[in-house]
Parts: structure tokens; C-alpha cells; sequence
């Protein structure tokens, strides 16, 4: 018995002697570990939150934008711009935005949240559109040159043919006429005969024979 004792005391001296060398690293370990599970679902449940807000945002900016009200429909896509940028809603958001700002005729804010969705939106053809939209201001404030340059970005072989048809536009308006109709048969090429767009762009160059 006394041999067991012995040896059991040892044991425990042993282990006392490993706790006394390694035991600090032992806690801080397991409480890295603790805290890493609790932080990852801390973290999941915070983006949940965000997701979910952000969906109703945009549901009550849907809802509000049909009531016709354009002041609280740019107050509403604000509060997803300002509080929810990464978002691919707050694009969304400053798109309404800027169509309810020209419906207003507050072309200032309507370039503004254009602006804001080709410096922030993470999605390209979100980005076309807002190229597209904003050209178009540009040109009705007869700023050619501004206007052609923003259309000279890439963008989706998609927007092709609307790139090259508002680039017609721009040349027409700024007189001229060669560049204008290279632009407009670039925009036929890339559009199906079948589309109304297609007789409209074919309109509009036969126009420059006049």
C-alpha cells in the first residue's frame, strides 16, 4: 500500500510540475478556442440581422416608391446607401433613388446616387446601367465630351448595342454627323432586327441624311 501511495505521489507531483510549466498556455488555448465558437456564431447571427434588415429596407423602399413620393423614396434608398453600402440592395436602392430624383427633376441628386453606385456597386452591370443613366444626364446638359467619356468604360457586351446608340445621340446633338452615324450602324449591328429599338436607331440615322 505504502509502494502505491508512492507512486501515486508521484503522479500528482509529476502532473503538478507539467500544470506549473504548461498550464497558462493550456487555459489561454482553451479559451481562444471558446471564444473562437462563440465569435463565429456571434458573427453568423450578426450577418443574419444585417440580411434580414436590409431585405425589409428595401421591401418598405419598394412599397414607398409606388406610393409616388419622391422625397421619401430618396429618404429610404439613403438609409440603405448610408447604413448598408456592401449591400447589394443599397445598389439597387440608389438606382430607384436616381429614377425618382429625374422624375422630380432634381437631376443633382439623381447624378449624385449614380455617382455613389459606379464608386461603391460590386456588381458590373449594375454599374452599365448607371453609365448608361448618367450619360444620358450629361447629354441633356450638353456635356458631350464628359458623356462620351464615361461610355468608353468596358462594359458587358450586353449593353453593346445601348452604349453605341446613346453614343450616336451625344455626336448628333454635338453635330457630329460621321462619328454619329458610325455609332448608330455599330448599335444595328449589335441589335436583332426584330426589336423596336431596331427601327428607332434606323429613324434616327436616316435623319442624318437630311
Amino acid at each position: 500500500m505504502a509502494t502505491y501511495d508512492l507512486e501515486e505521489q508521484e503522479r500528482i507531483d509529476g502532473l503538478k510540475s507539467w500544470w506549473d510549466v504548461y498550464g497558462t498556455l493550456v487555459i489561454i488555448i482553451l479559451a481562444i478556442l471558446v471564444a473562437g465558437v462563440s465569435g463565429t456564431q456571434a458573427w453568423k447571427y450578426y450577418q443574419k440581422q444585417q440580411a434580414d434588415q436590409t431585405v425589409e429596407l428595401f421591401n418598405s423602399l419598394q412599397v414607398i416608391d409606388e406610393s409616388g413620393d419622391s422625397g421619401k423614396t430618396r429618404d429610404a434608398a439613403r438609409l440603405l446607401t448610408n447604413g448598408f453600402p456592401d449591400s447589394g440592395y443599397a445598389s439597387r436602392a440608389a438606382l430607384i433613388s436616381a429614377r425618382a430624383s429625374i422624375d422630380e427633376k432634381d437631376i443633382k441628386s439623381a447624378k449624385e446616387a449614380l455617382q455613389w453606385m459606379l464608386v461603391n456597386s460590386e456588381e458590373n452591370e449594375l454599374k452599365d446601367v448607371a453609365r448608361l443613366r448618367l450619360a444620358g444626364l450629361l447629354l441633356d446638359e450638353k456635356k458631350h465630351d464628359e458623356a462620351l467619356k464615361l461610355l468608353e468604360n468596358k462594359h458587358s457586351e450586353s449593353f453593346d448595342s445601348l452604349y453605341a446608340d446613346l453614343k450616336g445621340d451625344i455626336y448628333a446633338d454635338k453635330g457630329s454627323t460621321s462619328e454619329a452615324r458610325a455609332a448608330y450602324k455599330m448599335a444595328m449591328n449589335k441589335t436583332e432586327k426584330k426589336e423596336t429599338r431596331y427601327k428607332i436607331i434606323q429613324m434616327k440615322l436616316d435623319a442624318l441624311k437630311k
